[in-house]
């Protein structure tokens, strides 16, 4: 019986990166028009008022302003920008 492993039977090397899921900007942020407010797999969170969805259900805002998650029907969870008043 050998007393070292044989060359290539090594049982590491199979993590994967992790993600990087998950809200990337609160309620109450300001975010610019483009920004990516929520990263998901499936939908978690849905769109709302000036809110886009990627293919990959990544929530963007659409306009310039400041973020809303709100609890809406059936206990969905939408995420809306809502434009800054003008002064």
């Amino acid at each position: 019986m050998a007393h070292k492993k044989g060359v290539g039977s090594s049982k590491n090397g199979r993590e994967s990166a992790a993600q990087r899921l998950g809200v990337k900007i609160f309620g109450g942020e300001k975010c610019v028009a483009g920004n990516i407010i929520v990263r998901q797999r499936g939908t978690r969170h849905y769109p709302g008022l000036n809110v886009g969805m990627g293919k990959d259900n990544t929530l963007y805002a659409l306009i310039d302003g400041t973020v809303q998650f709100k609890k809406g029907r059936l206990d969905r969870s939408t995420v809306s920008v809502l434009p800054v008043a003008e002064a």
